[in-house]
């Protein structure tokens, strides 16, 4: 399905968009990814999600791409004799291990680690940030605390610590039994919860042995501190706004996405913009004007993908919230400033061969009038290259490997389409018109460039750059020559 935008939209499903006719409205409305949240629902409820976006993928005719949130480690304090109490700012607090029930003065936190990690000084929040506590005193099963912000505090509210990076993996036991289900379903990316170190994402991807592409939430200020570290052991990135917003004053997260963001472009690495974008979607059939703007700002910025969480999941409105924003990322981009932001914004960084044919095939593209660049690309890294020059005429990527055209569609631009295997340049250029015609991108009068890597089907050794006619007999005399 031809999409009149570049930035990529995500779709979370659920409850609202769990059956055939509404995956496919969302597809037919924009979302090019479909988020399975492994938070909520059931191994079997999963599975007939996956299989029914494959049948969507078969009868659009379409790849799509398919993405597993894992949960991550939920921390959260126990439970309360009365079932909540109410926390004056001033007052002391304590948290242990005891399993007794909690009251005014006292609650079990059953975290270890946590009591491990803390010391004095440290900040706990409970309950997204509503109540802070300041650890005053701390020991090996207990910290005691000042109650910074007050408020109601309830059973089993989550904690965030800030602070200190906590000695826990990022896969819980029922992470990892999740991610060899999604694995074996099938699933073209894996989100990783809970980063704070880049070994969180190494453990991830020798569980994954290559099945999936590994993507990092940026949701903690340990992983935005190691954030490089993180970015050169994944394959993409999500800038987790609302955990961010928990745990660092909301005033930080603007500027730490931008940055952010422009890492991931200047790697060649897919990187979402999450949460909050439509919220007000939920429940009402228009977004706020604030809203829009957001998305738009995400847009501006250059992120490969934008995406809808609660929204298209549970909310009442799942397609006019993904219509929004296919509405939304094309007015962006038919705005001439946002060409002039993206192009202010690439940063040249040539150290390769390929970096080189990847960025003279945007300048042949927009400095003549070719229409599209077409890049073989097995492995997907052509595909990023190209994708990452942000070039002003549309990209087409080729693969004869399913899995690869799925996961491309995270990334910005790229028009995937399967072809049969090709081992020689001139079937490859002759594949490529054929590409350009049929996704109407082209027509005989008009020419396209080609990149490839010769030899074929060795990751990374784009090498070539040819612009090729695309009328038959001009390009099969071309050929001949």
């Amino acid at each position: 399905m031809r999409r009149h935008r570049n930035v990529k939209i995500v779709a979370t499903l659920g409850p609202a968009s769990s059956d055939y006719e509404m995956i496919r409205a969302l597809v037919e409305a924009g979302a090019d990814v479909f988020r399975l949240n492994m938070s909520h629902g059931e191994h079997s409820e999963i599975a007939e999600r996956h299989a029914i976006i494959r049948k969507v993928e078969k009868d659009v005719g379409s790849p799509i791409a398919i993405l597993a949130d894992l949960q991550g480690p939920k921390l959260r304090v126990g439970a309360f004799a009365n079932g909540e109490e109410e926390l004056e700012i001033g007052a002391s607090f304590r948290l242990d291990l005891s399993d007794e029930p909690g009251d005014a003065r006292r609650v079990q936190l059953p975290h270890k680690e946590i009591f491990d990690a803390l010391e004095p000084g440290a900040t706990l929040l409970v309950n997204d940030g509503k109540i802070r506590l300041k650890v005053k005193d701390c020991g090996r099963d207990f910290a005691d605390c000042e109650v910074v912000v007050g408020g109601t505090i309830s059973n089993r509210k989550g904690v965030n610590v800030p602070d200190v990076v906590l000695p826990l993996a990022a896969l819980s036991e029922k992470d990892r039994k999740d991610l060899e289900f999604v694995c074996d379903l099938g699933v073209d990316w894996l989100a990783l919860s809970f980063v704070q170190r880049p070994a969180d994402v190494d453990e991830a991807r020798k569980l994954a042995k290559g099945r999936a592409a590994v993507l990092s939430k940026i949701e903690k200020p340990a992983a935005v501190k190691a954030f490089d570290d993180i970015l050169a052991v994944s394959d993409g990135i999500m800038v987790a706004r609302g955990d961010l917003g928990v745990e660092l004053p909301v005033q930080n997260v603007p500027p730490i996405q931008k940055q952010l963001v422009r890492k991931c472009r200047a790697a060649a690495k897919p990187v979402i913009v999450a949460t909050q974008m439509l919220e007000s979607m939920i429940e009402s059939p228009m977004p706020t004007r604030a809203e829009v703007s957001d998305v738009a700002t995400a847009i501006y910025e250059g992120a490969d993908a934008i995406m809808l969480s609660a929204e298209s999941a549970a909310g009442q409105y799942p397609v006019e919230a993904v219509t929004t924003m296919n509405n939304v990322a094309c007015e962006v981009e038919a705005d001439p400033t946002y060409r002039d932001i993206i192009e202010s914004s690439r940063r040249a960084e040539r150290n390769s061969v390929a970096d080189g044919i990847v960025a003279a095939a945007r300048e042949i593209a927009e400095t003549t009038q070719v229409k599209a660049i077409c890049c073989f690309s097995q492995s997907g890294t052509t595909a990023l290259l190209v994708s990452r020059e942000r070039p002003r005429v549309p990209i087409i990527a080729l693969t004869s490997v399913e899995a690869t055209a799925r996961r491309l569609c995270l990334s910005w631009g790229t028009n995937c389409v399967i072809t049969g295997n090709v081992d020689r340049f001139k079937s490859a250029v002759i594949a490529a018109v054929h590409a350009a015609k049929d996704e109407g991108l082209a027509t005989e009068s008009d020419m396209i460039v080609v990149t490839a890597g010769v030899p074929f089907n060795t990751p990374g050794s784009t090498n070539i750059v040819r612009v090729a006619p695309c009328s038959e007999k001009l390009l099969y005399a071309s050929q001949a020559d």
